[in-house]
């Protein structure tokens, strides 16, 4: 029985059903003990699984056994897996003390492939802290080590590490070109299962970091498909769950991106801190963008315990909250601390927020200027949709309407390109700006139309400052979020009067009431002025009712 019981276990593992071997194991366990092999599948199918305690006491076993057999190595190799698992969970004195363990015992025997590993670890750290240089020459070194001991695995982890380097220190199609190397055996399924993971993650990571979206999308979608290959891969699939919510929230489907953001934050909660905060930071974000200041300090007050910096979204939800001293303050103490370029990004483009909002043309000027500079070496697309961006509203604040209108049509273009809704709505307030002040109100008023439909949709936050037109800000109290002129007009209809009346009556443009009413249909939902109408009457906004 128990020789049958144990042949279903490997079965089940060699077929990547995690939880059948698990469960086939343990019952195998009870009666006997495991060999070193077998106990070492047991703890590599609880770690799929998500059981993260139960897999390093497993692997800590595995380990004493390795020791007790004089193989050195392979404890090594073990102490530097458990220490990583430790370290990710945010354990890092327990982490280190294990990393430690591995470095003294590669010390006492001859060169191996296992030395390559710990160089990874320190690869991470460098790349961590802007260390480029020295990321790159030590990701060499681990190739050396990968050739002379054949170590496929070593080899494509040593590659991606070369890459994200070379990236970041500016040289983008070399890095990037490097990273498709690497992932050539990653996808042949050379690279064994948990480290292949690792590095599907990282280059997933550094598309994001890169704002170039449609790489995001496909190495996203790769990974997915890498996931869907086992009965479960916790891990892997929760990480991909952020990176999709990035990418839903990106398009507009926010309500799935913070379920998948959710899900991810629960699911990883005692595995990998790095991404739970990561989470937490999405989640704020999805809510900030909707309206739902409580929610968003929440979410980013989460991420900050767990070692998220918390900008820049904590500073532009001070900015919709009214203040923009803080904001400044916040965004420009981030960036004091921040030196590579890349990550200098989201937070320069929300100081083009605060400037917008104070009407400060230097601080616009000053940050677009960087951002042009940094979008000159990182070209992607949503580098230079940003750096566009701020370009436009820079010469908005300086009275350069033309020059604004060349830069904002380029990020128009480029965010419709990568599929940005929000993002594209936002760039067309501020169009509509530059076409009216270039004296084309005609097409400003499309543009701001199109703007007001998409966030009407995605239930977004309002730039009112931007949006509003002739002095129409929301009333507090309205149903519906109509402005107080959206009020007006719809009483008016309600009362049966045409465009043309109720152009009259405020004495606005005939074609700006045509605005008006669309927006109102949007916002409640109505394809109809009956309809319209009728809602005014169910919520007191015409006279007589309660």
């Amino acid at each position: 029985m128990g020789d049958a019981l144990l042949a279903q276990a490997r079965l089940a593992y060699a077929d990547h059903r995690w939880d059948v071997a698990y469960t086939t194991f343990a019952e195998v366990a009870d009666t006997g003990d495991l060999d070193t092999d077998d106990l070492a599948a047991f703890a590599d199918a609880a770690w799929w699984l998500g059981d993260t305690d139960r897999s390093l006491e497993l692997s800590e076993q595995v380990y004493r056994r390795c020791l007790q057999g004089d193989r050195t190595p392979v404890a090594a190799r073990l102490a530097i897996e458990i220490g990583f698992l430790w370290l990710i969970r945010g354990e890092q004195q327990i982490g280190s003390g294990w990393i430690s363990r591995a470095r003294r015992l590669l010390a006492e025997v001859p060169e191996c492939a296992e030395l390559g590993y710990l160089h990874y670890l320190a690869v991470l750290e460098a790349l961590d802290t802007a260390r480029f240089d020295e990321a790159r020459t030590m990701s060499q070194q681990m190739q050396t080590l990968a050739t002379t001991h054949g170590d496929a695995t070593l080899c494509a982890m040593a590659l991606v590490v070369e890459g994200i380097a070379t990236v970041r220190a500016g040289q983008v199609a070399d890095g990037l070109a490097l990273c498709d190397e690497a992932m050539l055996p990653v996808r042949a399924g050379d690279v064994e299962r948990s480290w292949a993971g690792n590095l599907y993650c990282l280059v997933m990571a550094l598309c994001f970091e890169l704002a170039d979206f449609d790489r995001a999308r496909a190495w996203t979608d790769a990974t997915e498909r890498w996931c869907d290959q086992f009965s479960n891969a916790a891990m892997f699939t929760g990480i991909c769950r952020v990176h999709r919510a990035q990418l839903l929230h990106l398009e507009g489907a926010w309500d799935q991106a913070e379920s998948r953001a959710v899900q991810a934050c629960r699911d990883l909660a005692d595995m990998n801190v790095e991404v739970v905060s990561a989470g937490h930071y999405e989640i704020g974000e999805l809510r900030r963008v909707r309206g739902d200041d409580d929610g968003a300090e929440q979410a980013f007050a989460r991420a900050h315990a767990l070692g998220r910096d918390p900008q820049p979204g904590l500073a532009l939800l001070r900015l919709a909250q009214g203040d923009a001293t803080a904001a400044r303050m916040s965004l420009e103490t981030a960036l004091a601390a921040t030196e590579p370029p890349l990550p200098r990004v989201p937070l320069l483009i929300a100081l083009v927020d605060v400037a917008e909002v104070t009407q400060d043309p230097d601080l616009a000027g000053s940050a677009a200027a960087e951002l042009a500079v940094i979008a000159a070496t990182f070209t992607t697309p949503g580098i230079r949709a940003r750096a566009a961006t701020a370009a436009g509203v820079a010469h908005l604040l300086a009275g350069e309407p033309d020059q604004a209108l060349a830069a904002l049509r380029e990020a128009s273009r480029t965010w419709r390109t990568v599929g940005g809704r929000y993002d594209t709505a936002r760039t067309q307030v501020r169009l509509a700006q530059a076409l009216a002040a270039a004296g084309d109100t005609d097409t400003a008023d499309r543009e701001r139309d199109q703007a007001i439909a998409t966030f009407v949709a995605l239930g977004a936050r309002p730039d009112l400052e931007a949006v509003a037109a002739e002095g129409d800000v929301t009333a507090p109290a309205a149903p519906g979020g109509l402005t107080d002129r959206e009020v007006e007009v719809l009483r008016l209809v309600a009362d049966g009067a045409s465009n043309a009346t109720v152009a009259e009556h405020l004495t606005i443009s005939a074609r700006t009431v045509e605005r008006h009413v669309s927006n109102i249909f949007l916002k409640l939902g109505v394809s109809s002025r009956t309809q319209a109408a009728r809602f005014a009457f169910e919520h007191g906004l015409v006279g007589g009712t309660t």
